[in-house]
């Protein structure tokens, strides 16, 4: 299991959007469980990917915990601004 923690100035309805360009259908192709306005999980391939988010000033917090997706999380995490 990873848990990691970065900031993005993006706001948290488009940080979500991301999300699921990367992880759900057209992307890794995940499937989404659940959606909510400050988190969303995302399932398959024996794993997990949930994302929790929350406005802090001018930037969103989004601290993602996964089990085996730990290396495309970290390629998301390394790509969000």
């Amino acid at each position: 299991m990873l848990r990691l923690e970065c900031r993005s100035k993006l706001s948290p309805e488009e940080v979500i959007e991301e999300l699921k360009r990367f992880f759900a259908e057209g992307g890794l192709g995940l499937t989404l469980k659940e959606a909510t306005p400050g988190c969303v999980t995302f399932e398959g391939g024996g794993g997990y990917v949930t994302a929790s988010l929350c406005q802090e000033g001018s930037e969103t917090r989004v601290d993602m915990v996964t089990q085996e997706w730990d290396y495309q999380v970290k390629q998301f995490v390394s790509r969000l601004r």
